[in-house]
């Protein structure tokens, strides 16, 4: 009989006629048919990740016919177009390097799959596919021929609810019984009282604290016995290992004191030990988790969405859409939830979900996805749920639009867990070798203590836990970040880019006069409907100028960023934008921000804009460029050179009549020089410049101007605040400084006194999860602190 592994799964095999293979013996046919598949593929190098990385296929005929009804499987898609669809599948079985490397390259196994990604920490593969070519029923048997059942609920496909983990707080509960029932039981030991510790019960009592601690042994402390040995599988060693190799040699060395009578052992030590250790991970779960809601629940995308009720169009917020509402959606601007299409056509944008750039026709009846991008004219939509910001988020922060960034801090926690666990090994095998020819209690003392005092979590957490917190202050400031790299980002920034219009200006009051032959009530009201449809800052300022009315149907429409609108409507050409687009023969004399209109190819006139500059904003640039290099960038002439002169500090450098390719431009040139640059601009027409720039912030005023370029929306309120966050960044990066300086400190004063012998096992794993504790209150209070400065 032949029990060596099987070559795929690494299960010994029991049968008397193992299958061989390829020169490779595998314990069943599932496994020698992964196999095949692989190399049928090219993809046996799936096995040099791991050794037996793989799982046995299980029998899965007629489980997922239910797949085969297309009202189910389209619950179960993310987004579903014509010749694309996105589905997230949990995959439980995802455990190790090949998992991703085989999940990852299902385009390779399967026509019609496109991309897949996995996401480890939530055990999820998103996969791309093309619905024509290969259906979800394909995919799900694919994924099980491979040994990557995935897990899909009939129960609750058409609810978000995720299932509880509670076994975390099962093991807390067993540990707590068994240390508080073995302290119980080990009082007489401890006062050594002879009249009720009498020598015939002695024993029997220390057999019963032995069978105590081992639920405590091999069910609480199981977690970190299976860490240590997926890492030692792994060839890495973490810190899991130590605390196993504490655990272990505890328990060891207290059953042979009781078998040979020696003592008591150290069973309630060990009890505690786990308990604390336990209640400390209990503790790092829940703050994280509510630092994980904060973010992803509590704090909001500033932007906003127009909403039709009647003939009233109004400005909300994005998360107060409701199922039925009626919405409005301009050119270029980024649907928010899923919804009904009401106008004729429409032409929608989904690279962002996607990646792919090409428009779709969708007509009227047809439903709409979150994320789809409107290109042309305005349409009309139904609600059919209400926003969902997790799914926004994932968008925005998928790793598309991620730009390269070095991480210092990660750097350093990388480099420190690194050599910690070897290190702090040879410490407590040197320790145990120079006490055991001293005290033989001490010196095993001294080895747990060692073991169990000495911790990094501290240090790895240091950076998620100040980051998340200072991500749900800004979002509560309505200052919204795409993720926290953009914080350490904004530390580094020494260049600040604004751009004039919509940006340092507001939407709101700036004063419009008209010069030019008089336009009819019939004209101002084609106008009006052709710049319903446009989202930029003086498109909206001037359809806010003209008189309220019914809107015309428009029958062409096109937005040329940095020119001008071409539109039909009525039968009527209308042209509105700058001097060169509408082919005006005359110079403009006037400096001042203009835009031109033509009606049927005759030359009307121009609406002037007499800018209202935001409030604050001298003040503002005032503190900033006390430590930052600031230039204005402008589409528009030099009008107002002058007036920006006198509100702007001294030697910050205005650049005007810039269309969006120069803004890029000048963003780069910038970087060549060694700058890190911010770019504040209106997320629209300056897309260019805040993808290429360190960290790319859009303003919102009373328009959607969601874009997956920016790292940052910030709503136009808080625009004066901007001094505010920069500062909040920098002290963020500092908190963390210091947080690491205080973690290491807590290492070395911990070895210290674990080293001479001063320190319990008991009191080391009290210790432990206090440090976490310690260091998370730290990074809470300095980061809240340093929020609360003005």
């Amino acid at each position: 009989m032949d029990t060596s592994p099987c070559f795929h799964c690494g299960l010994d095999s029991i049968k008397t006629d193992v299958i061989v293979f390829d020169d490779k013996k595998f314990c069943c046919n599932g496994c020698k048919t992964v196999y095949e598949i692989f190399s049928l593929n090219d993809m046996t190098c799936y096995y040099d990740f791991e050794k037996s990385p793989g799982t046995t296929p299980l029998e899965i005929k007629g489980k997922y016919d239910f797949l085969d009804n297309e009202s189910i499987v389209s619950k179960l898609l993310e987004f579903r177009e014509d010749a694309t669809a996105i589905i997230s599948l949990h995959i439980p079985y995802i455990h190790c390097s090949s998992c991703i490397w085989i999940l990852e390259n299902l385009q390779r196994l399967q026509k019609g799959i496109s991309t897949s990604q996995v996401n480890f920490p939530e055990k999820k593969v998103r996969i791309t596919y093309n619905p024509t070519k290969v259906s979800l029923k394909e995919i799900v048997y694919l994924l099980n021929s491979i040994g990557y059942e995935p897990n899909i609920s009939l129960e609750n496909y058409d609810s978000e609810k995720i299932k509880t983990d509670h076994s975390l707080t099962y093991k807390l509960g067993v540990a707590f019984f068994c240390f508080g029932n073995i302290m119980l039981l080990s009082f007489p030991e401890y006062f050594d009282v002879k009249e009720f510790w009498l020598d015939q019960y002695k024993g029997f009592f220390r057999w019963l604290i032995f069978a105590l601690s081992l639920p405590s042994f091999f069910y609480s402390a199981s977690g970190y016995y299976v860490a240590a040995y997926k890492s030692i599988k792994a060839k890495m060693l973490n810190i899991e290992i130590p605390i196993a190799l504490g655990i272990i040699v505890m328990f060891v060395r207290s059953t042979v004191d009781i078998a040979f009578k020696y003592g008591s052992g150290f069973f309630d030590s060990l009890c505690g030990l786990i308990f604390f250790m336990l209640l400390g991970k209990m503790f790092q779960i829940k703050t994280y988790s509510f630092l994980s809601f904060e973010r992803d629940f509590k704090s909001y995308f500033p932007i906003a969405i127009t909403r039709v009720v009647g003939n009233i169009e109004e400005s909300i917020p994005v998360y107060d859409i409701q199922k039925g509402d009626r919405l409005l959606i301009r050119n270029q601007e980024l649907i928010p939830v899923d919804g009904i299409l009401i106008s004729e056509k429409a032409e929608l944008d989904y690279s962002f979900v996607t990646g792919e750039a090409i428009p779709i026709t969708k007509h009227s009846g047809d439903k709409v996805y979150a994320g789809g991008k409107q290109i042309g004219k305005v349409i009309e939509m139904e609600v059919l749920h209400t926003i969902s910001q997790s799914y926004l988020t994932q968008l925005w922060s998928n790793d598309v639009f991620q730009k390269s960034v070095t991480q210092k801090h990660k750097t350093i926690t990388d480099k420190i867990s690194q050599y910690f666990t070897p290190i702090l090994l040879l410490i407590a095998f040197s320790g145990f070798g120079y006490w055991i020819f001293i005290d033989t209690d001490i010196a095993f003392n001294v080895f747990t203590a060692v073991l169990i005092v000495a911790c990094p979590c501290a240090l790895a957490l240091t950076a998620p836990f100040t980051f998340g917190n200072v991500l749900r202050i800004l979002g509560k400031r309505k200052f919204y970040l795409k993720n926290a790299l953009v914080i350490e980002q904004l530390a580094k920034v020494d260049t600040l880019v604004f751009d004039k219009t919509g940006t340092i200006t507001t939407n709101h009051s700036a004063t419009i006069s008209y010069e030019g032959k008089a336009l009819s009530e019939a004209q101002q009201l084609r106008i009006k409907s052709v710049l319903r449809a446009s989202n930029h800052p003086l498109s909206r300022m001037l359809y806010d100028y003209f008189p309220n009315g019914k809107p015309i149907t428009v029958t062409y429409f096109q937005e040329i960023t940095g020119k001008g609108i071409e539109a039909i409507c009525d039968h009527v050409k209308i042209k509105i934008g700058s001097n060169a687009f509408v082919e005006k023969n005359e110079v403009d004399t006037i400096q001042q921000t203009v835009v031109h209109i033509k009606i049927d190819d005759v030359y009307f006139g121009k609406f002037i804009f007499n800018n209202q500059y935001r409030e604050g904003l001298e003040v503002l640039f005032q503190k900033l460029s006390k430590q930052y290099q600031i230039k204005v960038l402008s589409g528009d002439n030099e009008g107002e050179r002058g007036v920006l002169e006198q509100i702007m500090p001294i030697g910050t450098e205005l650049v005007f009549n810039q269309k969006p390719e120069q803004k890029l431009e000048f963003i780069k040139a910038l970087q060549s020089k060694g700058h890190n640059v911010m770019m504040v601009g209106d997320g629209l027409n300056d897309a260019g410049a805040l993808a290429q720039s360190n960290v790319g912030i859009s303003i919102s005023e009373n328009v959607n101007v969601f874009s997956p370029a920016c790292d940052a929306i910030l709503d136009a309120t808080q625009f004066e605040r901007l001094d505010y966050f920069l500062k909040l960044s920098k002290n963020s990066m500092r908190t963390i400084y210091m947080s690491f300086t205080l973690s290491l400190l807590y290492n070395v004063v911990g070895l210290s006194f674990a080293i001479t012998g001063n320190l319990l096992p008991l009191v080391a794993a009290i210790i432990m999860p206090l440090s976490t504790i310690t260091i998370v209150s730290f990074v809470t209070l300095m980061s809240n602190y340093y929020a609360r400065k003005k």
